[in-house]
């Protein structure tokens, strides 16, 4: 943890989240939430029968990252990919609601709007059901969003690459978006899939989970030892400046080029659901760095923050006033 004087700067980085533009280039989802109650167990099956008393339908994916980087006071922007269809209908009005622009979502009919529905009940996911495609798109829709990119790219502080793989991550529009920003020095932060890692190098930091970052260096993290070595690994193979490897219950660990690693332990009282949490993560990161924040001020930043959302039951997000209250 970082020592107390350096806990002004955080004050001083959220104060400065609403003068932050920031894009999200990822793979655009529809959070689907079926809440009810369970008193019985079906006599048709071993399963339970939920009594349904409400449902949501919230911003998911790299769309959550979205509804962080706004729940934080910033300014933002995304590209991605939906159907056309009546939840891609929805999900440009969840945009509308928290008043975000809408140029950069490109619609296809080669595919449905991504929606994963969960059925919760008494606080536990008792199901969960995905409506999607996912595979390479179309390149008609790959340079639609390159030239989005070309026309607003310059207007932003940072990117973040949220990468749920269903297919808006890929090649060509990776290759395109790095070149643009090599150009403009503007920093990338990436939320990765393993089998993409090959996509993400000189990336500005990129923050995987404890099983990606075991699967993306191949090594198994059981000790500090291990950690460091995977971290090591990861910082060598992805040309990155920095790697934050987010260990859940175990907090996270931070490595620069350079620098000895940073563990952070995680300030999380009560966990009801990690739902999203990697999300507040990099959208709070990406804050922090973006508002002058070094690496490892940004991670604690991040920390609380994804403290706050695990304590939430369903798509969470973290706001500037709860973060300030943990950090008085």
């Amino acid at each position: 943890m970082i020592e107390k004087k350096h806990w002004e700067n955080l004050r001083q980085a959220i104060g400065k989240f609403p003068s932050v533009n920031i894009l999200v280039v990822g793979d655009i989802i529809v959070d689907h939430f079926i809440w009810g109650s369970v008193s019985r167990i079906s006599p048709e099956a071993p399963v339970p029968v939920v009594n349904v008393t409400d449902e949501t339908l919230l911003l998911g994916g790299s769309a959550n990252v979205l509804h962080n980087l706004y729940a934080l006071g910033a300014k933002a922007s995304i590209c991605g990919v939906i159907g056309d269809d009546a939840m891609g209908e929805h999900l440009l009005t969840l945009l509308d609601e928290i008043d975000s622009p809408k140029n950069g979502v490109i619609k296809t009919n080669d595919r449905p709007t991504t929606k994963k529905s969960r059925i919760i009940a008494q606080n536990q996911q008792v199901v969960r059901v995905d409506r999607e495609k996912s595979g390479p798109l179309s390149k008609n829709t790959i340079a639609d969003l390159c030239a989005f990119l070309d026309s607003h790219l310059s207007s932003f502080d940072a990117v973040i690459v949220s990468d749920y793989s269903k297919g808006v991550i890929c090649a060509p529009l990776m290759d395109h978006l790095r070149k643009k920003l090599q150009d403009l020095q503007i920093p990338m932060i990436v939320d990765p899939k393993p089998f993409h890692a090959d996509l993400f190098h000189d990336a500005t930091i990129i923050t995987p989970n404890h099983h990606e970052a075991e699967l993306m260096s191949g090594i198994e993290i059981d000790d500090d030892e291990s950690l460091l070595q995977a971290a090591s690994t990861l910082l060598d193979k992805s040309g990155s400046t920095a790697v934050l490897i987010t260990r859940g219950e175990a907090g996270m660990a931070l490595l620069e080029k350079k620098k000895q690693i940073f563990t952070i332990p995680t300030v999380a009282k009560e966990i009801y659901d990690v739902t999203g949490a990697g999300d507040t993560v990099i959208a709070s990161l990406s804050l922090g760095l973006a508002s002058g924040l070094s690496f490892a001020e940004a991670a604690t930043l991040a920390n609380f923050a994804a403290g706050i959302v695990v304590g939430k039951v369903g798509t969470a997000t973290a706001s500037a006033t709860e973060l300030l209250e943990i950090l008085s």
